[in-house]
């Protein structure tokens, strides 16, 4: 992308998004406590919405309504690498816009957000937790073991100075490759194959932690002696995850009856534990 092309991504007037709104959002107590505000409902949507609430206020300014299911929109599930969550704000927000305008149906950015979960907390998990958070770590502890001061110091400039300079620029880079991404998108006629695409990726990345988040096993077993097998095995051998994938069915079902989320994470609380106890579940 050019510099002309970059200049003509941000749009002129009062409630306009600017490269400084951008920035402020990136630095702001939502985006800074994204595990702060950490939820079993929602995980980090509390605080994906409130890094992102002041430039909802600028797009929907004229349209309360737009804004409260703006902000609804923003504060469902998500769940990333905390670093890599204003880039994921910019595309939001480039997207946000488009669906002011009527270009866009609201549903599709939460398909693009939950498609972008995955693929963005791989790479970045590995690059701050594997890897800089290990060797931050390393070189903290040995000048600490010699009772030199700045071991502390550095292990959180090592370690943050990199998660601010992404913070800053990936929430600027994500809002101008959105919006370059929906214009050619628009222009080339593949916005409808773009956004079933995003849709059917998020789905996976949520079937996936359905199957990889899920940590009940049954203890139930029949027959005797040698001959026990455990209906855990079975259920495996049919399908992994089968029970993981049938719970889930569940909570779907009782969401779909407007069962709040709270009273779900009580009961299944109340199921384990009973479970548990009664042998049923290991």
């Amino acid at each position: 992308m050019t510099s002309n092309e970059t200049k003509s991504v941000y749009k002129s007037g009062e409630n306009a998004i600017t490269k400084d709104d951008l920035v402020k959002s990136a630095l702001n107590i939502g985006a800074l406590g994204m595990e702060f505000s950490w939820t079993y409902v929602n995980q980090m949507g509390l605080a994906f919405g409130l890094m992102v609430k002041k430039m909802l206020k600028k797009i929907w300014h004229d349209d309360p309504a737009g804004y409260a299911a703006a902000l609804e929109r923003h504060t469902a599930f998500f769940n990333i690498t905390v670093a890599l969550a204003p880039f994921v704000g910019g595309i939001a927000m480039s997207m946000e816009e488009r669906i002011k305008a009527g270009e866009l149906p609201p549903e599709s950015v939460n398909d693009v957000k939950a498609a972008l979960m995955g693929p963005l907390s791989g790479v970045g998990d590995a690059i701050f937790l594997t890897t800089i958070r290990v060797v931050a770590a390393g070189i903290a502890v040995s000048m600490a073991a010699e009772g030199n001061p700045l071991g502390p110091i550095l292990f959180l400039l090592i370690f943050n100075v990199p998660q601010y300079i992404l913070r800053v620029w990936g929430i600027v880079k994500g809002y101008e490759l959105g919006v370059g991404l929906l214009d050619a998108a628009s222009e080339s006629g593949i916005m409808d194959k773009l956004i079933k695409g995003a849709g059917i990726v998020g789905m996976m990345v949520v079937g996936s932690m359905t199957c990889s988040m899920f940590w009940a096993t049954l203890a139930v077993s029949f027959g005797s002696g040698e001959e026990v097998t455990m209906l855990q095995d079975v259920l495996d051998g049919i399908m992994p995850g089968m029970l993981g994938l049938g719970c889930m069915g569940i909570y779907y079902w009782l969401l779909g009856k407007k069962i709040h989320p709270s009273l779900l994470i009580l009961g299944t609380m109340v199921v384990g534990v009973i479970g548990v106890y009664l042998g049923i579940l290991a």
